[in-house]
């Protein structure tokens, strides 16, 4: 597994930065997990520059998003993750302040299998996500619950939550 962690670090680094033209944006948030284990994760994001279903309600659009997780537990429980992960936004209309949901399936590469009183059957997982927030001056503050799971490729597959607030920076 100590081979496939910067392995994985560095794939999420290159297919994050992959076909941009743009600066990407930083994210950083704060949770707890569903077991109550603090949660620290920064990201950065890089727009997919086209939307779609334009309409005055407002417009789906969305980014690729590449995160680091740190899974805050005690000696023994703590855990580090690496994730990818494609997230549509449908953006609401709006002059300055615009609200927005978010939904989105990645893969996420855990440091252990072991996370809290869970046993992740693989450090593979997939991340599934829900998000809601408001976009205002070039900023992002959002909510957001996420899913990881091996999707029963290997057992057991205890799975984990994470529930963060994030806020967005756009360069």
């Amino acid at each position: 597994m100590t081979k496939l962690f910067p392995a994985a670090a560095l794939a999420a680094l290159i297919l994050g930065s992959v076909g941009t033209a743009q600066a990407a944006d930083v994210t950083f948030a704060i949770g707890q997990s569903g077991d109550s284990t603090m949660v620290y994760r920064l990201g950065t994001q890089f727009d997919f520059g086209r939307s779609w279903m334009h309409s005055d309600v407002g417009h789906l659009t969305g980014y690729w998003d590449a995160g680091y997780t740190y899974w805050q537990g005690d000696e023994t429980a703590s855990n580090h993750s690496l994730s990818l992960a494609p997230v549509f936004v449908y953006e609401f209309a709006g002059n300055n302040v615009r609200p927005y949901v978010e939904a989105g399936i990645g893969l996420a590469v855990f440091s252990s299998t072991e996370l809290e009183d869970n046993d992740l059957g693989s450090s593979f997982q997939f991340e599934d996500r829900l998000g809601v927030g408001v976009r205002f001056a070039g900023q992002e503050v959002g909510l957001r619950a996420m899913h990881y799971s091996n999707a029963g490729l290997k057992n057991p597959n205890d799975g984990a939550e994470a529930y963060t607030l994030h806020y967005r920076l756009s360069f």
